[in-house]
């Protein structure tokens, strides 16, 4: 590789890493405990927990269930009902004072689908864990915020790939795995960054690359309702404001006959960005550990309760669903978590390290260039 070429991409590789550090430091360490946040809202004693009752105690109706989560929250309407794998009994529900209101300002909590008693999910609404997500994923500033990191993700990826073609030529001079014992700090910490970086690089793209999807979320939820949704629901376009809602009963056993492949991950109610002003929208996903991040939604109409859509994915919405659980490890469970752990902390010692060669270097050609001033 020519001197001139490798000077571009040192170039490259430098800024963006250096514009990028401290806000990949940030949500390295932010997204260490966000992997294994089942745990520690365990340990915490935020995960919610319903009391022991028969194991063939049958469950409640959806409209039941409607009725108890109005009767606890009544100046508040239906957003969403969603089921969470690890409580099979437990239906997660969540309300606000307007159904467009925006996920951060809603309530969230869990009715015991047995009896529709009401149960805090503190995490959900606030704490430690709230705080390390919020951070994580919008930096308190909503829209904004997960834009300004997407494009922190996408230098990032630069900074891999330029960091990737760089140490092409460095391999040929040494092999692979060598950190030079004999030489100085800052070769030794040269040859640890390399290795480090070359070692974890397809963990560091697969990373970086789903957390810029993740952070353009909002603007695929838009587009989706813009294309797809507006597509669906336009025979509703001329339609009267809904007066009053179908019994929400019968949901789940409509979505099944429409999907029966698949099984419900959760129900927008009518007003919400994932539906209609006219629908329920009730969202399937496949049964393999893979397709269970893949939704479908099946489009009910709020007054008749007759099937008016079953939406076909567009690619970037699957995209969407695929990228966010690979990117905290929520795919092979604890395994997984434990590995997805060990990377991120070897890549918080590849950007601490980063920083260190920066300004190991600058502060090694400080005296050379007075050197070279004061010359004759």
């Amino acid at each position: 590789m020519k001197s001139k070429t490798i000077r571009r991409w040192s170039f490259i590789h430098t800024w963006t890493s250096l514009i990028c550090t401290a806000f990949l430091l940030m949500l390295a360490l932010t997204g260490l405990p966000l992997i294994f946040h089942h745990e520690i809202e365990h340990l915490l004693g935020d995960a919610p927990e319903l009391r022991q009752m028969p194991a063939d105690t049958p469950h409640l109706d959806l409209q039941q269930l409607v009725a108890k989560a109005q009767a606890h929250r009544p100046g508040d309407v239906m957003q969403y009902f969603g089921w969470d794998e690890d409580e099979p009994n437990g239906v997660i529900t969540i309300m606000a004072k307007t159904a467009g209101t925006e996920p951060n300002l809603s309530h969230t909590y869990m009715l015991d689908a047995r009896t529709g008693e009401p149960v805090a999910m503190p995490s959900a609404n606030g704490g430690l864990m709230m705080f390390i997500l919020r951070l994580h994923v919008d930096l308190f500033a909503g829209l904004p915020g997960k834009l300004l990191l997407a494009f922190m993700g996408i230098l990032f990826v630069l900074a891999i790939v330029s960091g990737a073609v760089l140490y092409l030529p460095f391999m040929r001079r040494l092999k692979f795995g060598t950190v030079r014992q004999e030489k100085s700090t800052r070769l030794r910490w040269l040859d640890l960054h390399n290795l480090i970086g070359i070692v974890t690089l397809t963990w560091a793209l697969v990373v970086g690359v789903t957390g810029v999807v993740s952070a353009c979320a909002d603007l695929l939820i838009a587009a989706w309702r813009n294309e797809a949704l507006s597509a669906m629901i336009e025979p509703y376009r001329e339609a009267p404001p809904l007066t009053r809602l179908a019994p929400a009963s019968q949901l789940l056993e409509i979505a099944q006959r429409a999907a029966p492949e698949m099984q419900a991950d959760f129900i927008a109610f009518p007003g919400t960005r994932f539906s209609s002003e006219h629908h329920y929208a009730v969202f399937m996903k496949g049964s393999t550990h893979l397709t269970s991040h893949l939704l479908t939604p099946v489009l009910i109409d709020a007054s008749t309760l007759e099937v008016t859509a079953i939406a076909e994915r567009p690619w970037y919405m699957d995209v969407m669903g695929m990228s966010q659980p690979l990117h905290f490890g929520d795919y092979g469970g604890m395994p997984m978590k434990v590995l997805w752990a060990a990377l991120d902390v070897l890549t918080i010692i590849v950007l601490g390290s980063g920083l260190y060669l920066w300004t190991a270097r600058r502060r090694a050609a400080k005296p050379l260039a007075v050197a070279q001033e004061s010359a004759p």
